[in-house]
């Protein structure tokens, strides 16, 4: 008896050995996939705000196209931003449409009224959007995760 569960043992042994071996070899093949994952999202990202238009806040159309986002991509493949949205923090969003942003691209999203281009893109709005003390711009994906948010001032 002792030299059959001396046997059982030994193979046990063995086996938990072998599957500790494969785990361990498994580990950085699944680390490096989650990494090839990570590059495969578009990595978008809010480069610059001009949330105080410069001059007198006349609410003019030029006053209000002076107020934007711009927003950058940062990858080597152009994104499609068509369900994305813009959002202050009192809500106020900005829905893209059929926006495609080339590769290492930069668009301009203005609050006022003006015809979209491939670099600008307008609210058509007839007020501020941002505010000039403090606000935070997010940006979601067409799922509604964050993609990313810039804050500017203090609220009190």
């Amino acid at each position: 008896m002792s030299s059959a569960s001396s046997s059982v043992r030994r193979i046990a042994a063995t086996v938990l050995a072998a599957g500790a071996v494969v785990s361990a070899a498994a580990l950085p093949a699944a680390a490096h996939d989650g990494d090839r994952h990570q590059q495969r999202h578009p990595r978008v990202e809010i480069s610059r705000v001009q949330a105080d238009s410069p001059g007198r806040d006349d609410r003019s159309n030029r006053s209000l196209n002076a107020e934007w986002v711009e927003i950058t991509n940062t990858t080597r493949d152009a994104v499609n931003l068509r369900g994305w949205t813009l959002r202050d923090s009192d809500g106020n969003r900005y829905r893209f449409d059929n926006v495609r942003i080339a590769r290492h691209a930069t668009i301009r999203i203005h609050s006022g009224n003006g015809r979209d281009t491939r670099t600008d893109l307008f609210q058509d709005r007839r007020d501020y959007v941002w505010d000039n003390r403090a606000d935070t711009a997010t940006l979601r994906d067409d799922r509604g995760r964050t993609v990313d948010t810039e804050s500017w001032g203090r609220r009190r």
